[in-house]
């Protein structure tokens, strides 16, 4: 069973950070609190807040990512986490580059959480960072969805 999920893109200031929020979330409105969820970024300045734009579009969904601080993939957060969850191929790579081994529990997000025919074509989800709102609303609705097919795979 996934006690852990972290969620993984290039800054840990859009992606990653909305997708870690949209679980939590999910998890607790579900009654599956149990499951510790963060996020990180391959190539961030650890400390760095979420875009002003991710934490608007994530304000209508009740979501407060006002606090988050990014961090760096490390080691330690591979080694700690049960699932890790990507937003890109070069992430998964990355964390496979950093820890051999960590290939059994690093997948992309939307491959993970999709099955069969609902499985999307691009598996790729857009970094919207500097780009305009309605971008991060589109990366919005993406992860939504993807979520909620992934709260009901690990919270069962």
């Amino acid at each position: 069973m996934v006690k852990s999920v972290l969620m993984v893109c290039t800054g840990n200031s859009c992606r990653s950070v909305m997708a870690e929020g949209l679980l939590k979330k999910w998890l607790k409105d579900n009654g599956c609190g149990d499951v510790r969820v963060a996020s990180a970024g391959i190539a961030t300045i650890p400390g760095m807040m979420a875009s002003s734009n991710a934490i608007d579009v994530m304000k209508r969904e009740h979501v407060d990512i006002s606090s988050h601080r990014a961090q760096a993939v490390s080691e330690r957060l591979i080694n700690e986490y049960d699932l890790i969850l990507c937003m890109e191929p070069v992430h998964v790579a990355t964390i496979t580059g950093i820890l051999p081994g960590a290939e059994r529990k690093t997948y992309l997000l939307l491959d993970y959480a999709y099955d069969g025919d609902e499985k999307p074509k691009n598996l790729r989800i857009t970094d919207p960072i500097g780009k305009p709102k309605e971008v991060y609303e589109s990366v919005l609705i993406t992860l939504k969805d993807a979520i909620e097919k992934l709260g009901r795979k690990i919270c069962g």
